[in-house]
This record gives C-alpha cells, sequence and structure tokens, in this order.
C-alpha cells in the first residue's frame, strides 16, 4: 500500500462516492484526514467513527464557492495538525443534454462555478501555506470529457477542460516551489446513482471508486514526485 503516514490530507466532496473512497484508502495509508462537505450534519454521521479523533478534522459547513469560507477551511486545518501537506479536490457535477446555442446559461454558470471555479478557489486556498513549508500535493478532478467536445455536453466538457488547463498551468508556476499539482479523468465511476440512471449498461467497463482513489493516493505520494501537470486517465475499460 502506499504510504501517507503523517501527511495531512484535505478531501473535498469527502461524502460522495468517490471523497469517501479516498477517504477510507487515504486513513488507511497513514494519513491525517481533513474531510470536507457543505453539511456539518451529512459529513458527521458518514464519519461518526472517527468524529472525536485528533488524527482527522470533520470540517462540515464549507461553501467552496466562497473564499472567505476556505480560508476558515485552512484555518481550521493549519490549528489542528499545523500544516496541510495534500489537496484532493473531488468535487464537480454534470449537466447536458442540450445543444449548445438551446442550452440554458444557468447551466453554464452552474457547470463552471461546480467544476472550475471551486477547483480555482480550493487550490488558491492552500497553496499559500504550501508555498511557506515548501512542498505539496494537489490532486484535481477533470474528466475525461474534457479532452474533446461531444454534441449536447458543450458546458461540461469546456468546464472540465478548463481544470485540465488550470492544473497545468499551476504546476508550471509551482514545479519550482516542490509542489505537485496533477489531476485525473475519470469516464464513468461505477457507482450506485450510475448504475440507476444507467440499467443497461455495461458496468464491467465502469471503473470502481477505490481503485480511482488508488490513482489519487499514489499522486499524494512520495512515489509520484517526478509527475506534474499530468491528466492521468482512469478510463478502466470504457
Amino acid at each position: 500500500m502506499t504510504s501517507l503516514q503523517d501527511k495531512v490530507a484535505i478531501i473535498t466532496g469527502a461524502v460522495g462516492n468517490l471523497g469517501a473512497a479516498t477517504a477510507q484508502l487515504f486513513q488507511e495509508a497513514g494519513a491525517k484526514t481533513v474531510l470536507v462537505d457543505r453539511s456539518p450534519d451529512r459529513v458527521r454521521e458518514a464519519f461518526k467513527d472517527i468524529a472525536d479523533s485528533k488524527n482527522h478534522l470533520l470540517a462540515g459547513g464549507i461553501d467552496l464557492t466562497n473564499p472567505e469560507s476556505l480560508t476558515k477551511l485552512v484555518e481550521q486545518t493549519l490549528a489542528r495538525f499545523n500544516r496541510a501537506d495534500i489537496l484532493v479536490h473531488t468535487v464537480g457535477g454534470w449537466r447536458g443534454g442540450k445543444p449548445a446555442h438551446e442550452a440554458d446559461l444557468a447551466d453554464w454558470d452552474f457547470l463552471f462555478g461546480i467544476n472550475l471555479r471551486t477547483t480555482l478557489l480550493c487550490c488558491r486556498a492552500v497553496i499559500p501555506q504550501m508555498l511557506k513549508q515548501g512542498s505539496g500535493k494537489i490532486i484535481n478532478v477533470a474528466s475525461r470529457d474534457g479532452l474533446h467536445g461531444n454534441a449536447g455536453y458543450a458546458a461540461y466538457s469546456a468546464s472540465k477542460s478548463s481544470v485540465i488547463r488550470l492544473t497545468e498551468s499551476l504546476a508550471d508556476e509551482l514545479k519550482a516551489s516542490n509542489i505537485n499539482v496533477n489531476c485525473i479523468m475519470p469516464s464513468t465511476i461505477d457507482t450506485p446513482q450510475n448504475r440507476a440512471a444507467l440499467p443497461n449498461a455495461d458496468y464491467s467497463k465502469w471503473v470502481a471508486p477505490r481503485a480511482i482513489a488508488d490513482v489519487i493516493a499514489f499522486l499524494a505520494s512520495d512515489a509520484s514526485r517526478a509527475i506534474n501537470g499530468a491528466a492521468i486517465p482512469v478510463f478502466g475499460k470504457g
């Protein structure tokens, strides 16, 4: 298993399928985790077994679209652990179906807000501390659809492509400071929600959240120190 012993990892979207799998794996690998969710009650219910642990922090009530809320998150993290080694940003959203010229502008605003803005703001929040430490790992979540556009999914593809370009830019800006910034590109993740939405799909071609978490853990570890600015495919057999 990849060792993350005593590394402090901020994981957004910790209650979601990918976030929860990543949190579990990081804890098994020895990391101290800061588990972030918009709802205080939801994150506490999901991780009630570690709610009172000194090695983990349940950070509920955090609005990832709000810089002040993220400043609060970093302050809480430093107050508990005095450092922030890793950011794993798993929050994102999907909408689609209409041609670009017919799609609601509200959908464009939503997708760029949840996919790009939250990524930018989360990175901006942790980078000053990582610069101070002289090290850090940032792993963002883009998408296979960020590589090319498809009919009906222009807003989603554009927003995820922007996550890739942001990741590359940050990596170039921060590489001299020993901060690695990479992203993963899932295709369809094997979740209960996706199975319910696509009951006739071939699930054997989908990728389990735990398998993707394995890749995230590698990127968060010292073993990935030579990788920077990469967009890693995690397509499985799809």
